[in-house]
């Protein structure tokens, strides 16, 4: 199926004009909403828009709570079955939003009936079952990615930049640190699915740690070894609904040693239990001529230090990232006016629809699901490091042209 197919509509004072494309999107919650909002935003601030997205049709479980969120969010349909949304031959692009243990069926179906698709991470519960989501988009020609929202934060993307220009020169450090708080015996929260491994997979580390490895991968390059530990403070939560308790089977924190294939090392750590982090997603890289921080509490903002600078300015020095030559930012507002958390989708979503429309590559700037897979690989090599108690390798293996240059891929 076409992604131009639908109505072509054209932009004012430009001739080109702007194909249609129907979004199919599973989940209508915390990430349903995320993902909704980028694609209402879109069309009017990436300015003339790759395409535009056309808000066909929501599913989620329950028939009340969906056609509600349809009504809210503006889908012309709804549905409780997945499977009956992706026979909506006005669906091209499938958005799974859903939780980890429904990624893989829906968006292999999705993808063997010839639509494009973006899935939320950590894109599977492990590798086996992200590998089988891949050789899926592979065999099928469609365009994919994960949701690695962080790669869109003009930030991050201008640390990337300055790691590529070569102003840091060799890299020998990556700390990253993905903290929140929400789980802490205060707030006295009970079992949910993600504390269920059957469905979520891990806790901390897919939840967190996942977004922390992929921007790893992302400014550094290949994950060569790694060495672990997990915990799980809480052992079991309450039932939401009932008497009795649920017993949690996964992690609520990691810390974890990495080596990349480039010779640097890092640590690569996530907590749900660290008091006082409501969403800090960090990182800091330190080079032979110069150092990187970013916190995301923090995202209009990079720090940044380089040797070079005359003795009576050496230190950290803030970059606010708000001009009109910072990435993306020549979209929203004049220098000096910050934007959030939720730009990053609509940033995300310009991107992948470019790439649709114009059959360009996801990768290296969005994360295709081959990067998915790898991150999965990572996660799978980490529980196994903490199981075992021993450094592990991490081995891709070689389905894939690009993988089959895993140790040199760089960034």
């Amino acid at each position: 199926m076409s992604p131009t197919s639908s109505i072509q509509k054209t932009a004012a004072g430009f001739d080109k004009p702007i194909p249609e494309i129907g979004i199919g999107m599973l989940g209508y919650a915390f990430m349903g909403k995320a993902h909704t909002n980028a694609f209402k935003t879109l069309p009017y601030m990436m300015y003339p828009p790759p395409a535009m997205p056309r808000l066909v049709a929501i599913c989620g479980r329950g028939e009340s709570q969906v056609a509600e969120a349809a009504q809210r969010y503006g889908y012309e349909a709804h549905y409780t079955d997945w499977r009956d949304m992706l026979e909506d031959e006005r669906v091209q692009l499938f958005d799974n939003c859903g939780s980890n243990d429904i990624h893989a069926a829906p968006t292999i179906l999705a993808a063997q009936m010839g639509k494009h698709v973006i899935c939320e991470k950590p894109l599977a519960r492990n590798a086996e079952e992200a590998r089988s989501m891949l050789d899926a988009v592979t065999k099928a020609g469609v365009k994919h990615m994960v949701g690695f929202n962080y790669r869109f934060v003009p930030a991050v993307r201008l640390a990337r930049e300055l790691i590529q220009s070569g102003k840091l020169g060799r890299i020998y450090h990556f700390r990253a640190a993905y903290l929140q708080e929400w789980l802490l015996p205060h707030y006295d929260l009970p079992f949910a699915w993600r504390m269920d491994k059957k469905l979520s997979g891990s806790g901390a580390l897919g939840d967190l740690g996942a977004h922390a490895i992929d921007l790893a991968r992302y400014l550094i390059g290949e994950v060569k070894t790694v060495s672990a530990i997990t915990v799980a403070f809480v052992p079991e939560r309450r039932l939401p609904i009932g008497e009795g308790h649920g017993k949690v089977t996964v992690d609520d924190a990691f810390a974890s040693l990495v080596e990349f294939h480039s010779g640097a090392i890092g640590t690569i750590e996530a907590s749900r239990f660290a008091a006082g982090n409501r969403n800090r997603n960090s990182f800091e890289i330190n080079g032979e001529r110069g150092s990187i921080r970013f916190d995301l509490e923090r995202l209009n903002e990079l720090q940044v230090y380089f040797v070079d600078d005359p003795a009576e300015t050496q230190g950290f020095r803030t970059v606010s990232v708000t001009e009109s030559v910072h990435p993306w930012i020549s979209n929203w507002w004049p220098h000096g006016h910050i934007i959030g958390w939720e730009h990053t989708f609509v940033h995300e979503m310009a991107h992948l629809l470019d790439c649709i429309v114009n059959d360009k590559d996801v990768a290296p700037l969005g994360a295709t699901f081959e990067d998915g897979y790898i991150n999965a690989v990572i996660c799978d090599a980490i529980l196994k490091s903490a199981e075992t108690k021993r450094q592990v390798d991490v081995q891709p293996g070689l389905e894939t042209e690009r993988l089959k240059n895993y140790e040199t891929n760089q960034p």
